[in-house]
Parts: structure tokens; sequence; C-alpha cells
């Protein structure tokens, strides 16, 4: 099965995250191939993306299979890369993206969530930047799309929070652009069709002034995740992190 599905239609480009059995979780699989759609979709004529997911989620972050099998620097550095590569991809796409989020985006799946223009949501979505729960830190620029939307001092403090929003709460404070409790796929629909009706070149044009402006800083953010993320990886409280989440406790950290 394909881990992520490209549809292309005439103006619409839409990126299904497809490993719904596992909440859409990134392993290399995933990232590689949505790497490679982002390289397809930028050489078509699509004027807008929609990244969505199959199934109940958006995406439940990086696989923790993964996570758990990334012993050697080697393997994680890969890893990392490519998370990067998807990164400043997406946020740097000549269209308008509009990140569709079906159910819960959390960890690097809200990361990337947040690298669109648009962040749309069912009702019953959820969204928590939750890395903290495993004494990690943000990756695929989270730190970044988090200041960007919500200001330096609230992005930290839901970071260090590390909690799952409701689709409302997360409207409230701005990590969603907009929810319904109707037809999800109306919102979808709707968004789209009001774009296309716009002078999306004029659009687009915007976004890549704006984009330019803040790439290298989102570049830099990216490389400063990767180190920051190794050095959490050998604390003893991301190892107690991932003890407790294996064994469905409650961790006990002790800042060490």
């Amino acid at each position: 099965m394909e881990t992520v599905q490209l549809k292309l239609e005439e103006r619409v480009a839409t990126i299904t995250l497809n490993r719904p059995g596992q909440l859409n979780a990134m392993n290399i699989e995933l990232l590689t191939s949505l790497n490679n759609a982002l390289e397809e979709v930028e050489k078509s004529s699509a004027d807008i993306v929609v990244i969505t997911g199959a199934g109940k989620a958006f995406s439940a972050g990086g696989d923790m299979k993964m996570m758990l099998q990334e012993a050697d620097a080697q393997q994680f550095s890969q890893v990392m890369d490519m998370i990067e590569s998807i990164s400043l991809k997406f946020y740097s796409l000549p269209k308008i993206t509009i990140a569709a989020l079906n159910g819960a985006a959390a960890g690097l799946g809200l990361s990337l969530a947040l690298g669109a223009d648009y962040v749309i949501a069912d009702q019953n979505a959820r969204a928590a930047m939750n890395f903290i729960g495993i004494g990690l830190v943000p990756d695929g620029g989270g730190h970044f799309h988090m200041e960007q939307r919500l200001g330096a001092v609230k992005a930290k403090q839901l970071i260090w929070q590390g909690e799952m929003l409701n689709a409302e709460q997360a409207y409230e404070v701005g990590l969603i652009d907009q929810y319904t409790t109707n037809e999800f796929s109306q919102l979808v629909e709707e968004t789209v069709g009001h774009i296309l009706k716009a002078p999306t070149k004029s659009m687009i044009e915007t976004k890549e002034i704006i984009q330019k402006k803040h790439y290298n800083t989102l570049a830099e953010t990216l490389k400063s995740e990767k180190i920051s993320q190794q050095k959490m990886r050998e604390t003893k409280d991301h190892q107690e992190g991932v003890d407790a989440f294996l064994n469905k406790r409650h961790p006990e950290f002790k800042g060490e």
C-alpha cells in the first residue's frame, strides 16, 4: 500500500498520508514518499495543494517504532535530514497550501500541518505539540511555526505543556484558522473553491515575498532542532518518557 497518495486534478493537488492503521505515523517510507510527492507537486500546474490524512487521523507524528530503531547516529541523521527537506519544501512551495486536519495532528504531524498557508479542521480534530511527553523537543520546524502563529511566549508555553487541544481550543489560541461542526469535506471544498476564484498568481507572489524573508530562519531552526533532538535522546528523561509510553504509565521526570 502506498504510504502517500497523490491526486492531481487540474489546478488542485491532494496529498493523503496513508497509514490509517498506524494513525498515519511517519516512518522513513512515508517520509520519503512525502518528499517525492512534494517534488512532483512543485513541478505540476496545480495552484492549490491540500494535505490530509486517511482514516481517523491527520498524523500521530513520528513513528515510535522508527524512533526506537534509530539507535545509531547515522540513521538518526538521515531521518532528520529527510524531515528538514520536507519542511523546507512544503513551506516554500509556490502554491497555496491547505492542511486539512480530518483528525488528530500530533508532534511531527502538527509541525507539518502548521507549515501550510491555511490550517482547517474537523470538529473532532485534535492538535498537540507533545514531544515534551517523551523528553524531546519539537522537530519539523515546530518551534518556528508555533512562534509564527502564536508569538514566542505562548509558543514556549504550549510546547512545554504538550497538551492535546480540541478543535475549538486550537482555533482560539490561533493554531488553526477555521473548523467546522458540519461536514468536513464541505469545508475543504468551500476553502478550495474560494481560492480557485481568486487571482492565485497574485496570492502566490505575496506568499513568496513573505516566505523568502523567513526561509533562512526556518532552515536555521531545523538545524537547531536536529542538534537538540540528538542531545535530548541521550537524556535520562527521554529514556524514562519512552519507557513510560511503552508501558502505558505516567512518566517520572527528574530533569536529567
